[in-house]
């Protein structure tokens, strides 16, 4: 499922990554302290880093206190960033700890969700158990855009930080998944496995928004029920 198709990407639709010289010379201003480095960082990377930080935090003012930390933070370790990974990588995986950190902080662990709760059954065989409608060219329809964001939206929301973080990254981001892995200090086959089963729960919540509007379709007649 593409996230994209319903929820709002970049401002302009895409993921293009920073041109490297850019970073470096960002890099150079940060280390030299000039005086106008601050504004720079915040002019090339905060509109990114607020729609991360929104996104796991779920929470307009914890993501503007969040990005500012994490700012902060990359302002006075800039002495400690190697060029190890991406400069990009490197902020994200700041902004990133500090909103789970922050999520973490106002949320207790027996209000968050179990995703073996809420995950699909499978058989023996790992495949679903039971069967999967396919409700494609329903979800695509534009009248139905706002309610699907909303159920989506919602069903972010109760992931677990880290999985939000990792599917905010790769499926609205467009990151790649060992640049994650490095952001979020994960192994990349655990950025896949949180990334694939943060899409399963919110498949089978889609599944079970789709499944009612069906039935209610067919209730009242706007639909056939030999369509569904």
């Amino acid at each position: 499922m593409n996230l994209e198709v319903v929820l709002e990407r970049n401002g302009d639709g895409t993921c293009a990554p920073r041109p490297a010289e850019r970073d470096h010379d960002l890099l150079e201003a940060l280390r030299h302290r000039e005086p106008m480095a601050a504004e720079r960082l915040v002019s090339g990377y905060g509109e990114r880093a607020y729609r991360l930080a929104s996104r796991i935090t779920g929470n307009g003012p914890d993501a503007e206190e969040v990005v500012q930390d994490a700012f902060w933070t990359v302002v006075r370790k800039i002495d400690t960033f190697r060029g190890e990974s991406a400069f990009g990588s490197w902020l994200y995986r700041i902004v990133a700890n500090a909103a789970c950190q922050k999520v973490r902080g106002r949320r207790s662990r027996q209000h968050e969700l179990s995703l073996d709760d809420v995950l699909p059954a499978f058989d023996e065989h790992g495949c679903h158990a039971a069967p999967v409608a396919d409700w494609s060219t329903r979800a695509s329809d534009p009248a139905l855009q706002a309610e699907l964001r909303a159920v989506l939206t919602a069903a972010i929301d109760e992931l677990p930080a880290t999985y939000r973080a990792v599917l905010m990254l790769r499926d609205l981001e467009g990151r790649p998944n060992v640049e994650i892995a490095q952001a979020l200090g994960l192994s990349v086959a655990l950025v896949k496995t949180r990334a694939h089963r943060a899409r399963l729960v919110l498949r089978k919540r889609l599944h079970q928004y789709m499944t009612r509007l069906t039935a209610s379709a067919v209730t009242t007649g706007r639909i056939d029920a030999s369509q569904t």
